[in-house]
């Protein structure tokens, strides 16, 4: 059974930083991903990690600012937040899609095939 939990969510001062995690069961080989989504609004790409080689791939609204990563022994995937907005405020979902599916867009939700149940992150000004 597959399953993604998130953590490390919560409530920090614009400028802060807040590392979330994304712990992997029942699969290997997985490419990864963060989005979010505000209230509101659609459910928006944040970030992508391969299987293998670990290339990343960032939103342009994140990138110098968010780091993806994963540790493949620990079945984790972290995305560290760092010079957080206010309109990084969102909930944050993991995915992930087995590695050997060629996906046309790493961008687009519906390529994935797994989904976390989301962790709030509160960004205040």
């Amino acid at each position: 059974q597959v399953q993604l939990v998130e953590s490390g969510g919560g409530l920090v001062q614009a400028g802060g930083s807040l590392r979330l995690s994304c712990a992997a069961s029942g699969f290997i080989n997985y490419a990864m991903a963060w989005f979010r989504q505000a209230p509101g609004k659609e459910r928006e790409f944040v970030a992508h990690i391969s299987w293998s080689p670990d290339i990343a791939v960032y939103a342009d609204s994140v990138k110098g600012r968010f780091t993806i990563s994963r540790d493949n022994a620990k079945n984790t995937v972290y995305l560290q937040m760092n010079s957080l907005k206010p309109e990084d405020t969102a909930v944050y979902y993991c995915a992930a899609v087995p590695s050997y599916k060629v996906l046309s867009t790493i961008s687009i939700a519906r390529e994935y095939d797994y989904w976390g149940q989301g962790t709030q992150v509160t960004v205040s000004s």
